[in-house]
């Protein structure tokens, strides 16, 4: 019988923000550490089972972000994406996080990546499931999605649409061929969360900031090509937001990267479970562990 790990539901306070978060209690003390980042308009929940198939041999982390799960933030919180990396980044460091993986997840790249270009120290590798850096992997429904502004007539109505019961669960389930895999709860769920008062305001002001990732690519794209982090991409490849060109996009500036892709959509852990989780196992035991990383600055 397959005993599930310990998994920790605590909240610790950064810059006036309760963010909440899940971390599993791996039996090594040295086990490696992947911070996981989460998407829209999900939470730390989407990476339960992640946790549950990994978490006895890994240290899994995942926060909500202010805007999202069971994270509280005041109610004059400016959403944007740069303060959610300020957030995450005070969450890193108020959890003593020295050096870790990363996995990013739509919302979770822009988030991330704002980590590792200010912290490079920080990351020992990447996986990268369905987030985006590149031009090559939006969409043309995403591109009229960075295009909105405030300014834009209709344009707050269009992003609200997609804040709807119906828009959530479409999210999970466009792309994927058998649709009684999916879990009903993770759409339930993240819709109560939306549906929270002073949540869809902050959705609203993180779409209209959607563009300030895009102008950040070349600069994540140099980040990659300098510092070379060994990198997993794992992908859905009917995700109608980035689509797998986006994956493929990567091995121009990480050629050693090792890529899979999945016939599913944008929430590819919701079906590839097994798949995914055993390749990340694989990815990460290939990391240099911390020991090996100090002996070799010290040299």
């Amino acid at each position: 019988m397959n005993v599930l790990p310990l998994v920790q539901h605590r909240s610790i306070e950064v810059d006036g923000v309760e963010v909440f978060y899940r971390e599993s209690v791996p039996t090594r003390a040295d086990a490696p550490v992947l911070l996981l980042l989460h998407g829209f308009p999900s939470s730390s929940h989407q990476f339960r089972r992640l946790i549950d198939a990994l978490g006895d041999s890994y240290r899994l982390i995942a926060p909500d972000y202010p805007g999202f799960g069971n994270t509280v933030a005041p109610a004059d919180f400016e959403y944007s994406f740069d303060r959610l990396a300020d957030i995450t980044e005070g969450f890193v460091q108020q959890l003593g996080l020295t050096r870790f993986a990363v996995y990013v997840f739509d919302f979770g790249a822009p988030v991330g990546f704002r980590l590792a270009t200010r912290h490079p120290e920080w990351i020992s590798g990447l996986v990268v499931q369905n987030g985006n850096a590149y031009e090559a992997g939006l969409s043309d429904g995403a591109r009229d999605f960075v295009a909105l502004r405030p300014e834009i007539d209709g344009a707050e109505d269009t992003i609200r649409g997609l804040l709807t019961l119906e828009g959530t669960r479409g999210q999970y389930e466009h792309g994927v061929a058998d649709t009684t895999a999916l879990d009903p709860q993770s759409w339930i769920l993240d819709q109560h969360y939306l549906d929270l008062p002073g949540r869809k305001e902050a959705q609203v002001a993180l779409a209209f900031d959607y563009h300030s990732n895009v102008a950040h690519y070349p600069e994540w794209q140099s980040w990659l090509r300098e510092y070379t982090p060994p990198a997993l991409i794992v992908w859905g490849t009917n995700d109608p937001f980035f689509p797998a060109p986006g994956a493929h996009a990567y091995l121009a500036d990480l050629p050693d990267a090792e890529l899979h892709l999945f016939d599913t959509g944008h929430f590819a852990l919701e079906t590839h479970l097994p798949e995914i989780a055993a390749h990340i196992a694989a990815f990460l035991d290939r990391l240099p562990s911390e020991r090996h990383v100090v002996a070799a600055a010290t040299e």
